[in-house]
């Protein structure tokens, strides 16, 4: 079953709604404003839904969700819930192949609310990494993870707000997105886990890399080697081969023989090679996650 987890599609009553908005996040035409980066030019065809849909043929699944970057989630209850409510209206009304995660507001934790919106189809909860990456975050939103293990149902982390508008273009995906994601992950294993034994969580962006500290960890104390959670998944975003080969080495490669460690194969190729082949389809199937790039 192919299936895109990570898609974001502007639908026209989001877009209404964004430009209703007279401060960040809003939207001037297609000019998008952020209190966190800098002035971001949307192309229309993006959101084109029959574009979609023809970049989307041979896909049996493609979960959209709303843009965590956004900060839609983080604004007072009374400015997010209405943005929420018409991003989930819409897109519960996407034709297949389309399913949806669903949003929440964090100014207002309403376990009650998700359950109701859960309980309309959505495939799950996604969070921004900014609301999950320490353990006072976790515990703050532990009711809405509680909702998602009630039901069996995913947790999706993705990148959240900049801080600041800082540096070039590029700067907000590759800085603080990627530590978000890092400190995501850690938090998770640290606090997250241990409060919530069943729950399946993806992480976007390959989690910041953050597997690939492994080495680090053990060495201050933090675990051992092969110490493989099987309910948490990962997404690649942008990433390429060379990530994607590092991280399936880490995660799904390496085994155990005669309790000690033993590598699959030798220094990954330029391109996924048999060892990272091998990873995926026996070794780890399932575990890592791809999916088409879009923009915001």
């Amino acid at each position: 079953m192919a299936v895109d987890v990570h898609q974001h599609l502007w639908t026209p009553a989001f877009v209404d709604a964004l430009r209703r908005r007279g401060t960040p996040p809003r939207l001037d035409g297609w000019t998008l404003h952020l209190a966190g980066e800098p002035a971001y030019r949307v192309l229309p065809g993006d959101h084109d839904l029959a574009r979609r849909l023809a970049l989307n043929e041979g896909l049996e699944l493609a979960l959209v969700s709303l843009s965590s970057p956004l900060g839609i989630e983080s604004l007072p209850a009374e400015d997010a819930w209405p943005i929420i409510d018409a991003y989930h209206e819409d897109a519960l009304a996407l034709p297949a192949p389309f399913g949806a995660w669903a949003a929440t507001c964090l100014d207002e934790i309403d376990p009650a609310r998700l359950a109701k919106t859960l309980d309309q189809g959505f495939a799950g909860l996604q969070l921004p990494a900014t609301a999950t990456g320490s353990g006072a975050d976790l515990a703050r939103v532990a009711p809405l993870l509680d909702v998602l293990t009630e039901r069996d149902l995913p947790l999706f982390v993705h990148p959240g707000p900049a801080a600041e508008p800082a540096g070039p273009g590029w700067w907000p995906a590759v800085v603080p997105y990627v530590q978000q994601m890092h400190a995501a992950w850690f938090a998770f294993t640290a606090f997250g886990r241990p409060r919530h034994p069943g729950l399946r969580v993806c992480f976007a962006l390959l989690a910041g890399l953050a597997p690939l500290h492994s080495e680090r960890l053990i060495n201050r104390g933090g675990g051992s080697r092969g110490r493989v959670d099987p309910e948490t998944f990962l997404e690649t975003s942008s990433y390429g081969p060379r990530a994607i080969d590092a991280i399936i080495r880490e995660l799904g490669v390496d085994v155990v023989v005669n309790g000690s460690d033993q590598p699959y194969a030798t220094a990954p190729d330029p391109a996924l090679g048999d060892a990272a082949r091998h990873a995926v389809a026996v070794v780890n199937p399932g575990r890592l996650l791809n999916r088409k790039e879009s923009r915001k």
